[in-house]
């Protein structure tokens, strides 16, 4: 069964709904033979990344720059999972009141080195998500697990 891993920082409401709405999507009942792993970005392991078969970060754009969760998440995940994860493909949301777009750049710069795929455009909102911006998340959900059934 494919794995995919689901890798957030959620300090804001703004994030948590994105969230949801990306685990909704990926939880999808006619999605199946996917098991959908949930990790707060301080908690997630190289060997959950390399137990996985792709991937959806989170995080909120703080002063221009992912979350420093997420960025730990990378520092420790790197080098054990350089070489073994490779091609595999991922997607990203971003919550952020201004400034999105460093954050933006600074996870495609780290997902470029570790060799991942993306599988989705980001999904950026800023300010309070939207009816739009929750389906675009669910979205994101969806297309990635469901992209490890094929």
């Amino acid at each position: 069964m494919a794995r995919l891993l689901i890798v957030h920082h959620t300090p804001s409401p703004g994030t948590q709904a994105m969230f949801e709405s990306v685990v909704s999507g990926a939880t999808d009942p006619e999605i199946t033979g996917v098991t959908v792993v949930r990790r707060a970005a301080l908690a997630a392991t190289a060997s959950d990344v390399l137990d996985a078969d792709g991937y959806v970060l989170g995080t909120p754009a703080n002063i221009g720059y992912m979350s420093g969760a997420l960025k730990h998440f990378f520092d420790q995940i790197y080098y054990p999972c350089l070489d073994s994860t490779r091609g595999r493909p991922y997607g990203l949301y971003v919550h952020g009141n201004e400034g999105t777009e460093g954050a933006v750049r600074a996870v495609e710069a780290i997902t470029a080195g570790l060799g991942w795929t993306a599988a989705a455009a980001p999904v950026v909102v800023l300010g309070t998500p939207g009816k739009d911006e929750l389906a675009s998340c669910w979205e994101l959900g969806a297309t990635l697990a469901a992209g490890l059934t094929v």
